[in-house]
């Protein structure tokens, strides 16, 4: 979910939200409850829930020797 950035033109202060994409805008300062609020534009930042969001998920396997394919005998080397 993304995160919005807004700020109280009444007391200055800055804070977030986190909101779905269909979500009204805040419109009440949460500090002095103003109706002067407006959303800035910023970085874009957003929250990822739910399963299949962690690392370890897509983390990579290191491959042991042993997964390794063995490998088809030389023609006519008698120590293969």
């Amino acid at each position: 979910m993304p995160i919005y950035e807004y700020r109280c033109n009444s007391c200055g202060t800055v804070f977030e939200e986190i909101q779905k994409f269909s979500d009204a805008p805040v419109k009440v300062c949460k500090n002095c409850s103003s109706d002067k609020v407006e959303k800035l534009i910023s970085q874009s930042s957003f929250v990822l829930k739910g399963t299949g969001w962690y690392a370890t998920d897509y983390a990579k396997k290191d491959k042991k020797d042993s997964d390794a394919p063995a490998k088809p005998p030389c023609a006519g080397c008698p120590s293969c």
